[in-house]
Order: C-alpha cells, then structure tokens, then sequence
C-alpha cells in the first residue's frame, strides 16, 4: 500500500528568491499520491486523525503556536480546505480567520493593524482565509500604489512572519492552485446550482479578466516570502480530494515536528476519590 510518507514537503515547496512561473505547475499533479480516489480518501482520514490528535495536545500543552494561510485565486478551494483540515479539531485551541477587503477604519491603519491581533496564541493553531497577504496582491494588480511602495510592503510581510517565527510561531502557507479552466468550471457550476447563488459575487468575474495579472503577483510574492521560518506550499488544487490529502499531509509533517505532549499533572490523579 502506498504511504503518505512518500508525499514530500519538499516537492511542494517554494524555494525563496527563485524564480519560477506557475504555469509549470501541474494543477493536477498526482505524483507519489494513490492512484484511486477511495485510497486517496482513506489516507486523508487517516491524516485528520493524527492532526486531531496532535492539536489537542498542542492546546493542552500550552507551548507551540500554529498558523496556517491559504492563498487562491477565487474558487481556489480554501473554505473547503480550511473545513476538512479543521472540521475536527477542538474548538478551544483553534481560531479562523477570514479577510475580506479593508473596512474604513482599517484602510485608515497600516496593513499589519488589522492581522496581529489574530496571530495564534500559546497552544492555539490560527487559520487565515487569505490573509496579509492580501494587501499586496489586490495593490499590485489594480496598480494602487507604486512598485517602490509594493517592493516595501512585501519586505514587511516577510519581517512580519520573522517576528512571529522568533516568538516562537510555526507558519505554514499555502498557495492553493487551479488553472484558468478548473475555475472556469467552478463558476459554472455555481452558475447552474441556485444552491450556490449565494456565493456567486461579479467582483469574482471582474477579477478573473486579471488572471495573468494575479499569476505574475502570485509568482513574485510566492518566492520572495517562501523562507526556511515561513514556507510556502504550491498544493495542485483541481481535484479536491488529492488536494486535501497533500494539505493534511503537509500539516501532520509539521505539527509531529513541535513534538507537542499531553502535560503531567501537578498532583497525583489516581489517588482522588470522586465520589
């Protein structure tokens, strides 16, 4: 039987500064991965079970701090990511975060303002769906500032996941990724299906006339900020379920390297009488 063990970190990760285009990843890579969907399935559960476990000696510890970020295109997949890797993990150590544009009164602040106060605490893993790195990427497409003032802000971004990183936070990032056709299908899809009207949003059409645009930032930022303290993770992203088992993967790899432990009692359990 194949094991996940086969599946790399390495093979998904960027390498900081080198450059790279993204159309030379396979969005259906299927390399070292089962061949048939219900293994791919079976060895995911099995992945969860582990994370679960490991998460909540994490939060019962009290030691180690874990974030994790998803980046995508729209349709990218990350609310389904965020909801199988997290969906059983306990709520007392676990925080989600979503980012939509600024509000007023953060655009009135520095970009960071509006991110610190969500970073994880002791024993806590905090998700962000997208993130700081947002206030790069919608900039820089629709030309909002100049090249100067977007060279600083990434140059932040990757100080601020320094600082972090120093204070002892474990950041893991995704970059969930589709090709033009896969998201072609998925609006689609949304289209047909009045169930997901809901979600249907005609900013989503306007920024796809961008795509190019949005590769070439997602190019530049990916290898600028993918650093040994804060990695990035190209994860093929077309078919969802080898997508989630490279996702689980990944994160069990990392959380079994903070070796987390259930603490010891300061007193000797087996001795209290309940009556």
């Amino acid at each position: 039987m194949i094991t996940t063990d086969v599946i790399s970190r390495k093979r998904y990760r960027v390498e900081q500064d080198k450059k790279f285009r993204l159309k030379d990843w396979d969005a259906n890579d299927r390399e070292g991965l089962p061949p048939e969907t219900h293994l791919v399935i079976d060895q995911t559960a099995r992945e969860i079970v582990r994370i679960e476990e490991l998460q909540g000696r994490l939060h019962a510890e009290h030691k180690h701090k874990v974030l994790i970020v998803f980046q995508a295109t729209d349709t990218g997949g990350k609310d389904g990511s965020i909801r199988r890797l997290a969906g059983g993990m306990d709520p007392a150590g676990l925080r989600v975060t979503s980012y939509k544009a600024p509000s007023a009164i953060e655009y009135d602040h520095d970009p960071l303002w509006r991110i610190h106060p969500h970073v994880p605490g002791k024993g806590q893993v905090a998700i962000f769906n997208r993130s700081h790195y947002e206030d790069y990427l919608v900039p820089r497409v629709h030309k909002i500032f100049d090249e100067k003032r977007l060279e600083k802000r990434l140059r932040h971004l990757l100080h601020f996941e320094e600082m972090l990183a120093d204070e002892g936070v474990c950041i893991i990032k995704f970059f969930l990724h589709i090709d033009k056709d896969e998201q072609k299908k998925r609006l689609l899809a949304r289209q047909e299906n009045p169930e997901k009207h809901w979600k249907f949003d005609l900013a989503d059409l306007k920024e796809r006339d961008h795509w190019d645009e949005y590769q070439k930032a997602y190019e530049d930022m990916l290898a600028f900020t993918s650093a040994d303290h804060a990695p990035w993770y190209i994860v093929p992203a077309n078919n969802k379920k080898r997508r989630d088992l490279v996702l689980a993967t990944i994160v069990r790899k990392h959380l079994e390297d903070l070796a987390p432990q259930f603490p010891k009692a300061a007193f000797d359990v087996s001795e209290l009488k309940i009556k």
